[in-house]
């Protein structure tokens, strides 16, 4: 037998291996583009999280239609997978169906269950294209998913859709080869769902049959390389990050907003209270706030490179459901195509941050940040604990403390906060005022 397969098999597998590598090397490079942050603490909870979030899809089921779809296709993705291994054994090695002998029936149990889950895959795939493209939900039609965002969640559907079927076309042409009496095929006994398709090949000759089984075989394994490089430039990168995200998810109180340690520190000392001090001093003084995405923890660049662009977020915002220009979505995005964006540019050897823009003011507006609420609903909401709010709030200081730029009313009720410890202009001392107008009301 010609071992000519088995030599193309290894380099396409090699090339495959190569290229996802220098993408996973650049992601990593990307997302620690951002600020030193650590969060190792709490690991029982982290574990915990993640093992809910991500492995569970615990917040996915607040609503069950497309959650049920979902599961379909995320345990389909994760046992037929399984499968893989053997496609690449027996690329390596040259045999087919390598194990088939060992399992014995058990084999032709595992098939029936992978082709089950490849039939579920392909009506849930189904499903949700009728969903984007037919029944139009709304959080699928939001301005930032125009273009490349939209066929981007169309393509690996389609593509997933394709895979399922080559799956099925493989076993189905492999086992009228094996009725024929082809020794190189095995027979398996009954395969439900392939065997639906036997019929359409019945009529074509053994060559024939041979060219279409060795044809699925070698699209669906190119395909799932194809689809693991494919799945590095799409939001579909969710599959992998979820687990680290979820991982690194914020356990605080939802409420509960992350000081600012050079603010902390300066009131501290002016207060007299000690602060932990460095004996190096900085080269250069911070920045309060964020500009652009180096002022981001690497943590916040993580949650964008997770962002599934659901939508969900963005479908719960107060602001949003106004018509405010805000989109929790749109924030996670341009944090992406931003670091996206800095990352070619130094590959290139080109200015990097220093091109003259900036992820506020280019990517994202002051109108967007300020339209928030800060109420949280886009981090409750998030299926993969994803925390837009920390990086609308990073923004928010940098314009107040850096630029003196919010709207006249918030520095009205900032002044107001610092002289009178409330965002009205009354003395402290009158603050509970309004209580003994209710008592002489009751009394009345």
């Amino acid at each position: 037998m010609s071992i000519l397969p088995q030599l193309a098999f290894v380099l396409i597998l090699g090339i495959a291996g190569y290229i996802l590598s220098k993408r996973i090397k650049f992601l990593r490079r990307n997302i620690l583009l951002g600020k030193a942050e650590t969060r190792n603490d709490q690991s029982e909870s982290r574990w915990k999280t993640m093992m809910l979030v991500a492995f569970g899809q615990q917040k996915m089921f607040k609503r069950i239609v497309p959650a049920f779809l979902h599961l379909l296709i995320y345990v389909g993705f994760l046992v037929i997978n399984l499968e893989v291994l053997e496609f690449i054994l027996d690329g390596i090695i040259g045999s087919h169906r390598l194990f088939a002998p060992v399992l014995g029936g058990l084999y032709t149990t595992a098939i029936n269950m992978f082709e089950f889950l490849a039939v579920a895959v392909l009506v849930s795939c189904v499903a949700f294209l009728i969903r984007r493209n037919v029944m139009k939900v709304e959080r699928f039609t939001k301005p930032e998913l125009k273009g490349w965002p939209a066929m981007d969640a169309n393509l690996i559907l389609v593509i997933e859709i394709v895979l399922m079927f080559a799956i099925l076309t493989m076993n189905a042409t492999d086992q009228i080869l094996a009725n024929r009496g082809d020794e190189h095929y095995l027979a398996l006994g009954t395969l439900f769902f392939s065997s639906m398709l036997m019929p359409i090949f019945e009529g074509m000759s053994d060559g024939a049959l041979v060219f279409m089984e060795r044809f699925a075989w070698w699209f669906h394994i190119v395909g799932i390389l194809a689809f693991a490089i494919y799945v590095t430039y799409s939001k579909h990168l969710h599959i992998f990050l979820a687990f680290p995200n979820t991982w690194y998810s914020n356990l605080k109180a939802k409420g509960e907003m992350v000081n600012m340690p050079e603010v902390t520190n300066e009131v501290n000392m002016m207060l007299g209270i000690p602060v932990e001090t460095s004996s190096e001093a900085p080269a250069e003084i911070g920045r309060f706030g964020a500009k652009d995405v180096n002022d981001l923890s690497w943590i916040n660049v993580l949650n964008a490179y997770s962002c599934t662009e659901c939508g969900r977020c963005t479908a719960e915002c107060p602001a949003n459901l106004t018509g405010k220009k805000l989109s929790p979505r749109k924030i996670m995005m341009d944090v992406r195509d931003r670091a996206e964006e800095v990352g070619k540019s130094i590959d290139a050897g080109g200015a990097g941050f220093e091109d003259g823009k900036s992820l506020l003011g280019d990517y994202i507006t002051k109108e967007e940040i300020n339209a928030c609420t800060s109420c949280n609903a886009c981090v409750e909401a998030c299926p993969v604990n994803i925390d837009p709010l920390a990086i609308i709030l990073q923004m928010r200081r940098y314009v107040a403390m850096e630029e003196s730029g919010t709207p006249a009313q918030w520095n009205s009720m900032f002044q107001n906060m610092e002289t009178s410890f409330s965002p009205w202009k009354f003395s402290p001392s009158d603050r509970f005022n309004w209580s003994e107008k209710v008592k002489e009301e009751e009394i009345k």
